[in-house]
This record gives structure tokens, sequence and C-alpha cells, in this order.
């Protein structure tokens, strides 16, 4: 056989090894809608995907303003995952904006909600995350939404999502052993905003905000006079900051009441890389770490 023909027949059947291998997916461009939602989807997407997120690192989602960048992003999206229940305001204007033709996937559907009054309206909560029972749910579905746009990689998504369900499963248990040391009567802690409602029915802890479900609502004089009083006849004894949130009438009330500082809390938006909460594994252990040694301090 000639070197030609060898040469030849080496690449014919590289070829054909080739192409009997199992034909690996491009990578799906995904967008989500905030931090939190993005670092999920990444736990189950793992190498397959590549994730965008529109509001950044200690942004806020309720009152996010979308940039032409961010039409783009959505425009060459395969997938995209919103938290939904109101959370996101902005989205159908930034969907009618950018062309994106799709169907957003609404991650929070089938969470056993809560809601609450505001304004003399009866609204939904949308900060589901805070319990990482919740985020079980977005779980399953963003593994059912992966899996549809790349059956190739099913089985990758279905690995990434049981093996991220544990490390859930780990960290509802870390906070009920966190909480469980501590008298009922002293889990209660002041907040910016009303956003950690299912945190609250999960470990039963009492939070008190001068803010609704969104940070755009404003408290009226006669709320905070009221939540003051409160305050006091409840003995709360500590506060806290957001980081995606401004701190001034929180701090107005806590002067007012004589509440520390318990620190700053990451309630709808990750850290930056560098932060204490970059995932939503680090912001919850973070989270539950500040209130608890709060609450141990007055207890």
């Amino acid at each position: 056989m000639t070197s030609r023909r060898l040469l030849h027949s080496v690449a014919f059947a590289a070829l054909m090894a080739f192409s009997a291998m199992p034909a690996s997916a491009e990578t799906l461009k995904v967008v989500a809608s905030f931090t939190v939602l993005a670092d999920v989807v990444k736990q189950v997407g793992g190498d397959h995907v590549k994730v965008t997120s529109l509001v950044g690192p200690n942004g806020d989602p309720h009152e996010f303003e979308p940039s032409p960048a961010d039409a783009k992003n959505l425009n060459a999206a395969k997938v995209t995952f919103v938290s939904g229940e109101g959370l996101e305001g902005w989205m159908d204007r930034l969907i009618s904006a950018s062309g994106y033709k799709g169907q957003p996937i609404t991650v929070s559907e089938g969470i056993n909600t809560r809601t609450m009054e505001e304004d003399g309206k009866t609204v939904t909560d949308p900060h589901v995350w805070n319990s990482p029972v919740n985020v079980q749910v977005w779980v399953a579905n963003i593994e059912k939404a992966l899996s549809a746009a790349d059956p190739a990689d099913a089985g990758a998504f279905k690995a990434n999502a049981e093996a991220y369900l544990k490390k859930l499963d780990e960290l509802d248990a870390y906070a009920h052993s966190k909480f469980e040391k501590i008298p009922d009567d002293r889990r209660k802690v002041l907040t910016s905003h009303d956003a950690f409602g299912y945190f609250g029915r999960e470990y039963n802890v009492s939070f008190l905000s001068p803010l609704g479900v969104s940070t755009e609502s404003e408290a009226s004089a006669a709320d905070v006079a009221k939540l003051i009083d409160q305050i006091k006849a409840e003995h709360v004894k500590t506060y806290f900051f957001e980081n995606s949130n401004d701190p001034r009438l929180v701090r107005q009330i806590a002067k007012a009441t004589g509440a520390q500082p318990g620190g700053e809390l990451y309630v709808e938006s990750l850290s930056d890389a560098k932060g204490p909460a970059s995932t939503y594994e680090k912001m919850f252990r973070y989270n539950v770490n500040q209130i608890a040694a709060a609450m141990a301090k007055t207890s």
C-alpha cells in the first residue's frame, strides 16, 4: 500500500470513528432575569449552558431598567428564565423591545406561594428563593426546560439537578439547626422591605419592615410610626440592611427604637465574585449565619 493510500485509509477510519460518536450539542445561550436565578440555572446546566443575568450583582430586580445590551442578550437566547409572581414587571417591555420570539420559563410555577396585604390589595410574595425548599421546585422546572431545549444533554442536566437538590436539602437542614437553638420570642428582626416571608414561614422567624414586597413602594409617616411602636412593644433588638436597597429608612427606624445593627443581608441579589454571597448556596448560608448570630446575642 502506498503512503498516500495508507494516509487516506487512516483518515477515513478516523472520520468513521468520529461520526460514530454521539453528537455533542452546542452550548445553550440562556438568559436569567436576576443573579440568584442565574446561579441556580448554572448549577443545573453546568458546562452545557452559558448564562447571562439581566440584573447584575447587588442589583434590585424590582427597579431594574433594561439597556440595549440586555435586549441584544435576550434576542440571542435559546432559553429565558424568570422567577415570576410579579417580580419582573419590566420583562414584557424588554421582550417587545428585543424582538425575542420565545416564551420565558417561569420557574416558580408549582410553589406554594404566600399572599399578603399591600396598599389595600392582596398580592403574591415573589421572593420565593429565600427558602431552599422552594428552590427545589425551581430546579425541577429548570431541568425540564433545559432538557427540552437540548435533549442530547438531558442526562447531564438530570445528574446536575439531583446533586444540587441534595445541597438544597443540606441548606434547609442547616437553617433549621441554627434557629432551633433560639427561643421563639427572640426570632424577630427588622429589615428594609418584606422579602423574607418564605424564610420566616420555613424557620419560624418574624421579619418586620417599613416597605412591602417591592422596593418601589413607599412607607407613609403613619406606617413608620406604627412600625416603631410595634418594634418597641415586641422588643425587636436587631436590624439589617439589604445589599440592593437604600438603608436610610431602616436606619431612621432603628434609631427611634434602639435596635442595633446586625449587618448586611443578601436578599434578592448575589454579591460580586469577591463578596460573601457569590452563589445562592453561599448567600443562603451567609444570611442564616448573620440572622442567627444577631438573635443569639439578644437571647
